[in-house]
């Protein structure tokens, strides 16, 4: 009888103990409100590639460097694929597979791609352990910030226990072999050798894909997902999945995508790819025509999207980076224009790790390399422009976004638009050429936000690639 009552305490003990730590725990994950739409309107987003943000590349060195990204208006911290990656078909520099790489040493340095995951519940010991994961997600909290984790619902690695267990979530050829995804438009493979595409008319696939899903935003905290090619994987699977997540807590949802559908009522994504401006950001340097290209893409966001449709202007990601060049090589003298472009046009801007600290370097996609850490001219400039979004109305980008009217100022290499919203009025000018030009005063007696210096002259001079933005008063 003794015994039984000692093994008794002992197991209300434990169970106890269990039970303070998951509410201790509970404490941890729930210190910062859930994402409001409010908070929206005014934020940036920041992406962290943790393999390349340092030397170590871990969570821990990133959690280091968070409140100096409030700094920045940061508000949303998108952070990409966490998870373990597939050694099988592991892809290297080159394009090739790395198990094709002869020299030991060489094919240890193949990393692989964050996208070809093996385990959608686990993290890649890369980068540290859960509990490092823990510790920044808390310290973002602690910040005001929020972390949304880079979901891959299109596809899986090639080492997924998925494949072994369960193949017919996969798609199959005629032969029965499990194949890469397919891009709809030709019929063929997208390429994307490292991964194998999952079978969407699979609905306890569809099942499993959301509970891995819910595990993060219940057991660990986190505040939304950005979803990858979320465009290819069927609208009525989001329809299902992202009210389920909401039933949890209020969430922020990012599509890599341009498709107006999936941002269709209250349950479907927040905010979606500026595709489209992004590539007409990358023509602005080199076309005659530059106000008229980014006239035409505002009237066709206008037409296409819903006034609570949110957008995400940026100038450079990971994907652009890696295999279409830097912001320089891109975007030339006018990388601080198209900057502060993104910042006060209708959405929401993006910062890409090193994009701060002025990265002009392709960061390797396959293996390790790593940003800069020296602030130069992006980092001053990053700041202004955040602190005014962040603080003016007139830059509002959510849901109930500020208005936005073109500014004629007689001059075709002029950009000129105004935002409002109640009684604030933010002024942009920017000079689309490599020539000094002159127009006349939109906004006299408005603050200049650079210089702090009221702009009361009839004509304002503008260098080449210039940009002024007025605070009216």
């Amino acid at each position: 009888m003794k015994k039984l009552s000692l093994l008794l305490m002992i197991t209300i003990v434990f169970t106890s103990c269990k039970h303070q730590n998951k509410e201790s725990f509970s404490e941890i994950k729930t210190n910062l409100n859930s994402i409001t739409e409010a908070e929206m309107e005014n934020a940036v987003i920041y992406e962290v590639n943790i393999r390349q943000y340092s030397e170590t590349g871990t969570f821990e060195a990133f959690t280091k460097d968070i409140p100096q990204l409030k700094e920045l208006g940061v508000k949303i911290i998108w952070v990409m694929p966490i998870f373990p990656i597939s050694e099988t078909k592991r892809k290297a520099t080159g394009g090739d597979f790395a198990y094709l790489i002869e020299d030991e040493k060489e094919r240890a340095k193949m990393l692989g791609s964050y996208y070809a995951v093996s385990d959608f519940k686990k993290v890649n010991p890369e980068f540290g352990t859960l509990e490092d994961f823990r510790k920044m997600l808390k310290t973002a909290h602690d910040n005001g910030m929020y972390v949304i984790l880079d979901w891959v619902p299109n596809h899986t690695g090639w080492d997924h226990a998925w494949l072994k267990t369960n193949p017919e979530y996969y798609t199959q050829n005629e032969k029965g072999e499990v194949i890469d995804p397919i891009n709809p438009d030709t019929g063929e493979s997208w390429g994307w050798a490292d991964v194998a595409d999952l079978n969407y008319d699979n609905n306890e696939m569809r099942q499993e894909m959301i509970q891995d899903m819910l595990y993060w935003v219940e057991e660990e905290g986190i505040d939304g997902f950005r979803c990858d090619v979320a465009s290819a994987v069927p609208l009525d699977f989001w329809q299902e999945a992202i009210p389920k997540l909401h039933s949890k807590k209020p969430l922020f949802m990012l599509a890599e995508a341009e498709d107006p559908k999936l941002l269709k009522g209250n349950d479907l994504f927040d905010m979606a790819y500026g595709w489209e401006r992004h590539h007409i950001f990358n023509e602005m340097t080199k076309k005659p025509n530059a106000v008229e290209l980014w006239d035409e893409i505002i009237k066709k966001d206008r037409k296409r999207f819903e006034s609570d449709d949110i957008l995400m202007n940026f100038v450079t990601n990971h994907d652009e980076n890696s295999w279409n060049g830097t912001i320089r090589e891109r975007m030339g003298e006018a990388a601080e224009l198209l900057t502060a472009l993104s910042f006060t046009a209708p959405g929401m801007p993006l910062i890409y790790s090193g994009q701060e600290y002025d990265l002009n370097h392709r960061l390797l996609f396959f293996e390790k390399d790593q940003i800069p850490h020296t602030k130069k001219i992006m980092w001053p400039l990053l700041e202004k422009l955040g602190q005014l979004k962040n603080s003016n109305p007139a830059l509002n980008g959510g849901k109930n976004a500020s208005a936005y009217k073109k500014i004629d100022v007689t001059n075709e290499k002029v950009l000129a638009f105004e935002r409002s919203k109640g009684n604030h009025k933010v002024v942009f000018l920017g000079n689309f050429s490599s020539e000094q030009t002159q127009v006349k005063n939109p906004s006299i007696n408005a603050t200049d936000y650079s210089t702090g210096a009221i702009k009361s002259e009839e004509f304002l001079s503008l260098s080449p690639w210039e940009f002024k933005i007025l605070i009216h008063n």
